[in-house]
């Protein structure tokens, strides 16, 4: 029983509906804090590793106040629309592109006990969910009446095809292993060895490919501020812009902690066998495995240059496809010699 579950059962009548809504804005205020953290974390980071000052000048010497000064930016900044965009889908696009990101949060099982939905298909649920966000930015491209935004909308969609298909192809090792779709049961299985180490292969093509998913540098081509300005949102300002950009973190949010479940145990200890899942650290164990692989995200920004178009989609076609399928091959028959 999931700790929602639980609360449920306990509370019958209307109050259920109460308790519902409470934990979805608790859900929701949970997101929006890691994206304030996590901007100003990816500009510490950043500066640090390209030798020069992240914020430290707005709200104190860590420049913490950073993120809460461009929030207030963005929310006294004038609204603009082009005047023959169409109206209806250029104000739903910022709503379809937010909306799955947020959708996606409820099958993660963050610990054994705080988990929203344990549905038998939750890893299905979150890729199927996680692709609506592309039309988002299509209709975005499409709605602006600019070529620019056409241009990144078009490109948002070729990189989402073209990707999600190794990246779904790396995760079949993954249930193969677990017998499972459901996220729950993928890290009760990893309790004496994380997947990381029986999935290597698969692990970094998922990284790569969530990446791309993610349109985070070098996969940020529906932006690509040096050929079309800004993309898809060129023609977006304050509040609407935001938006994007808080899709695009809080799906950096869930797609981290979708690795940590999948690849690293979840909220099983590092090192199995010596007592420390009785600890109750469950939160502990999962909160640290998914810093370090927000960690990664970050360092692959920093580090590596933009891709051409071209060459984004021969590496995903012709590089990240075959090692995904190689890898189901190799796992289908380690399951068979060794774990069957």
């Amino acid at each position: 029983m999931t700790w929602v579950e639980g609360v449920f059962q306990s509370q019958p009548g209307w109050s259920n509906l109460a308790i519902f809504l409470s934990m979805g804005l608790g859900m929701l205020s949970i997101a929006l804090g890691f994206v304030t953290f996590a901007i100003l974390a990816e500009r510490k980071v950043m500066g640090y590793m390209q030798l020069r000052h992240g914020p430290n000048r707005v709200g104190g010497r860590f420049g913490l106040l950073q993120s809460v000064a461009d929030i207030l930016k963005l929310l006294i900044k004038e609204d603009t629309r082009p005047k023959l965009a169409d109206k209806p889908l250029f104000i739903l696009a910022p709503v379809i592109a937010y909306t799955p990101a947020f959708m996606v949060l409820a099958v993660i099982p963050f610990t054994e006990a705080f988990r929203f939905s344990d549905i038998g298909v939750g890893l299905l649920y979150y890729i199927a969910i996680s692709g609506i966000s592309t039309l988002g930015i299509v209709t975005a491209g499409w709605a602006s009446n600019n070529k620019y935004a056409l241009m990144g909308g078009m490109r948002s969609a070729a990189q989402m095809i073209s990707y999600e298909i190794p990246l779904v192809m790396s995760v079949i090792g993954v249930i193969l292993f677990a017998g499972s779709l459901n996220l729950y049961d993928i890290v009760q299985a990893q309790e004496n060895i994380a997947y990381l180490f029986l999935q290597p292969v698969a692990f970094v093509v998922f990284l790569i490919a969530g990446t791309a998913e993610l349109n985070r540098t070098p996969f940020d081509l529906p932006e690509a501020e040096s050929e079309l300005v800004a993309g898809y949102h060129v023609e977006y300002s304050g509040f609407r812009w935001a938006f994007f950009m808080l899709s695009e973190y809080v799906y950096l949010f869930g797609m981290s902690a979708l690795i940590t479940v999948l690849f690293l145990g979840g909220w099983n200890a590092p090192i199995p066998g010596i007592g420390l899942n009785e600890l109750g650290l469950g939160a502990i164990w999962f909160t640290m495995k998914f810093i370090i692989i927000l960690f990664l995200f970050m360092w692959m920004r920093i580090t590596f240059p933009r891709l051409r178009a071209d060459q984004l989609m021969e590496f995903g076609w012709k590089i990240l496809l075959p090692i995904a399928l190689a890898n189901i091959f190799l796992s289908a028959i380690i399951k068979t010699l060794f774990f069957s």
